[in-house]
This record gives structure tokens, sequence and C-alpha cells, in this order.
């Protein structure tokens, strides 16, 4: 918790946007002096930071008006966000700055602490005298989302009082500073996030899986990996890993955790002890039982979990395992899973036109997602391509070559995934559509449904960024979706 006279203490918040203005607000709200620095001095940020300071200046007036004084307020930097302030005296910043920024290196030279906004969350736990909620928090390269709204709905149906929070979209500063009073927090951690929190020590964690990706900001996969595996320090009950990545297991190994802390993994297969799994349709814990050795409990069945592809039941099997390292009851575990629906853009089945089904996968923005997303389906003509922010494809081919219709590339980098293609699977047709208008995914979509025969999945599995020609994935989906319906209008 804080120890931290906030009161008039000289704060710098690097990077307006999601985080920034959050974080600006609840420091000054705190007494504290903010001054909010942002490299960009676009239309978009003067007009967020006329917002704050206007805001600011909003709740100043009306605190004098009242009798009140304080000393903090709000200051906007825009263009310059290499220079640190003078008297700074902590730095926060928003979780995707670089750590070999020019304001870092002025911290460090001059003795200044750099929070992300998720370390200053976890400081701020009962800073108004109401027990902290304990964290149950998750990571990995995919399915964070997925696992942590999972999560959520297991302990919604023990009857916990919880939200899905952080990187999920959701501040966690507006669950741990707001009125509403939390039995535990189901909070979903990014390795930019987890860099940025030295102090965070959950309840329990699980990093779900790893593959390279962010290596630009990282700089390589071992520091990568590294701060993915400080979710784990310091946990109290359970550091939950996937049994088929050595990888996750080996970052638990290495993690400083407090006594009693459990090793507790989850597989597709048949569960060890200290393990859940899978057996005949079942998903099964050797975990959280009396005796490991010979007892299992049911928890729910494979068809209660939607979509019950591979990578989306592991998904479950790790949210099960927190909620169970949280005392939750086999039959909440259950209802939880009935209950839970995916987010739009993950594996969403959009309709299904001339015996043809036609899925939503936009939020598959690397290989490692697009490997469980093809794994699930066979066969399949495939949409693929976008921004491919260095990643290599020939591995994901060669994996999928076998179950491919079909391919339709679109977008910046596809000649990657062409090159990969005409390595690893030269049988399979290729339509390379030479555009990056947003216009260019209703042309897929014909393309696919020209290939595709009936009982095949046309996917939409990018294996990459959209920005290239969408705002997000998103609106990638969107189009996809739009697309698909269109073309089943006119079978009609």
């Amino acid at each position: 918790m804080s120890t931290v006279d906030w009161q008039g203490t000289r704060v710098v918040v690097a990077g307006l946007g999601v985080s920034g203005i959050p974080v600006a607000r609840a420091l000054y709200g705190l007494g504290a002096v903010v001054t909010v620095v942002n490299d960009g001095d676009d239309e978009r940020s003067r007009a967020q930071a006329a917002e704050l300071e206007s805001w600011a200046a909003a709740r100043s007036a009306s605190a004098e008006g009242g009798g009140g004084r304080r000393a903090g307020g709000i200051t906007v930097r825009l263009g310059d966000g290499a220079t640190l302030p003078e008297s700074t005296e902590l730095i926060v910043t928003a979780p995707g700055w670089k750590p070999d920024k020019p304001l870092f290196a002025a911290a460090a030279e001059a003795g200044v602490p750099v929070w992300g906004d998720v370390e200053l969350a976890w400081r701020l736990r009962g800073l108004d005298g109401r027990r902290p909620a304990p964290w149950l928090a998750v990571t990995g390269t995919n399915g964070k989302t997925t696992t942590v709204r999972m999560l959520a709905s297991i302990l919604e149906a023990a009857g916990l009082r919880t939200a899905a929070v952080g990187n999920i979209g959701v501040s966690l500063l507006d669950a741990v500073l707001g009125d509403e009073e939390y039995d535990v927090l189901a909070v979903e951690l990014s390795s930019y996030q987890l860099h940025w929190a030295p102090s965070l020590r959950a309840h329990s964690a699980v990093v779900l899986n790893l593959a390279p990706d962010h290596l630009d900001w990282h700089g390589s996969m071992e520091a990568y990996a590294a701060d993915k595996g400080r979710i784990y320090e310091g946990n109290r009950v359970a550091c939950v890993y996937n049994a088929a990545e050595k990888a996750t297991e080996d970052l638990v190994r290495e993690a400083d955790v407090e006594e009693g802390c459990r090793a507790i993994g989850f597989t597709l297969g048949t569960p060890g002890p200290s393990q859940l799994g899978v057996v005949d349709g079942i998903l099964v814990d050797r975990a959280f039982v009396e005796n490991r050795q010979k007892q299992a409990q049911e928890l729910a069945e494979v068809s209660d979990i939607d979509p019950p592809a591979p990578h989306n039941i592991a998904n479950a099997l790790a949210a099960a395992a927190l909620a169970r390292a949280f005392g939750v009851e086999p039959a909440a575990v259950r209802d939880g899973l009935r209950a839970f629906r995916p987010d739009p853009h993950r594996i969403e089945h959009v309709a299904d036109v001339d015996g043809v089904a036609y899925v939503d996968d936009s939020k598959a923005t690397n290989t490692h997602a697009t490997e469980a997303s093809l794994a699930a389906y066979d066969p399949i003509v495939w949409i693929a391509g976008g921004l491919a922010k260095g990643a290599s494809f020939g591995e994901l081919v060669a994996g999928a070559a076998g179950r491919l219709r079909g391919v339709v590339l679109m977008g910046r980098d596809r000649a990657l995934i062409r090159e990969a293609l005409a390595r690893h699977a030269p049988e399979v047709p290729v339509v390379d559509l030479d555009r990056t208008d947003t216009g260019a995914m209703s042309e897929a979509v014909r393309e696919a449904a020209r290939l595709a025969r009936p009982g095949d999945t046309v996917l939409l599995a990018p294996a990459c960024a959209s920005m290239d020609m969408f705002v997000n994935y998103n609106k990638r989906g969107e189009a996809f979706a739009d697309a698909v319906r269109a073309l089943a209008a006119e079978s009609d």
C-alpha cells in the first residue's frame, strides 16, 4: 500500500491516452502536482490536453469555492516527452513507453523512480481504509482477455464481488479508488505493464503461453519472457503454468514466491498430481483436492466451453485453476464457464453460407494465436496478412499446410506469408490481393468463397496486426463480418 504523502508531490505522467489521462486525474485527486508529457503534438493530443487541463481547473475552482484549497494542478507539455521537468519526484508511465526513452535515462540519473499505472494502482490499494481485494493475475502471449473474462464469470458464479480489469480495457485505478468494494479482482496484465510493476504481488497468477511478440519493445525473447515472469513474483497461493510449454514452468521455478505457494499445471491431456486437465471430455482437478495422488474432482464438461477449440479449453483450465486457488467450489467453475460468452472477433462464428462456415478471429494478430486458431478447423480457406511486426511465418505455414484448402492474402506484409506458403505448402492455391484499402476485405471474402467447398471453414486469422488497413483488429473483424453478411444476402 502507498506510504507516499501525495499532497504537493511533483509527479510526471508519461503519455496521454488510455492510461495516462486516468492516472493524471487520480494523482490530481490525491493532491499531487501533475505534469503530463507527451511525444505527440497532433490535433488529438491537443484536444486531450485542453480537456484535461480544463477538468483540473474546474475541480480547483470548485474546491476553492467550497472553502478548500489544494496544492496540486495539471500541466500538459506536448511534443517533448524526453525532458525531465525540474523537481520531479516520481514518473508514472503509460505501459507502451519503451524503457530506452531518454526521459527514463534522465530519471535514472536523477534517482527518480518510474512506475506504471499498474504499479500505482497496486500501491494505492487500501488507501481509503478498506481491505484491499486480492488480485488473481493473468498474462501470456495469447488468450489473456478470454481467460480473465472466464475467471470473472466463474468468480461471479461463486457469489463473489469481482471485476475483470487491467489490460482488458477497464482501469485498475478505477477498481482500486472507486466506490465499489470487491472480494477479488481478475486482472489482465501485459508484458509492458509487468515491466513497470516491480512491487506487484498477486494472490495467484498464470502465464498462459510464451511466443515471440513485442520483441521490438523488449529487445529480446529473454527480456520479454522475464517481464512476463514478473507476474509470479511474491505469489501467495498458486503459480499456474502451461504444462505443454516448459518455458512457463521455468518462469515459476525462477520466481521468488511466498512460503507454501504451489506450482499448478494445466494440460489438455490427463492431469498428473497438482494439475488440471481433461479426461473423456471432462475438465478435472487433481490439484485442489485432498488426495492429489488418488483423487480427481470433476469441474465441467468440454461442451460447457464456448467455443470448445483446444486453445479455449486451455484458457478455461487456467481460469479454473486460479478460481480453485481462491477456494471456489467446482459447481461455480461449471456455472461460470457455461455463462461465459467470448468477446467479438475471437474465433467468432459469423454465418454459414452455401454450406461453408465463416469464422472471425481478427484478434489473432500474431503467429502463436493464429496457430491455435488454424488447429481448430479442417479444411480451411485462410484469410491472412497485415503488419507482420517482425514475425516469420515458415513454422506456422508448415504446421497448417495439411489443413489448407486455399489462402487469400491481403495487407502490407502479405509477401512474407506468400513466401512461406511457396516453401511449405506449394500445392495450396493462393490469391494475392494487391491492395491495402479497407474495401479489400469484401474482395477477400468473395475470393475465399470461390475457393471453399461445402464443409469448409473460411477463417479470418491474419497472424498480423491490422493498422496498415484498419484502425484496429475490431474494425477488421467488423469488415469481415459485413462482407460475409453481404455474401449471405446474395445467396438467399
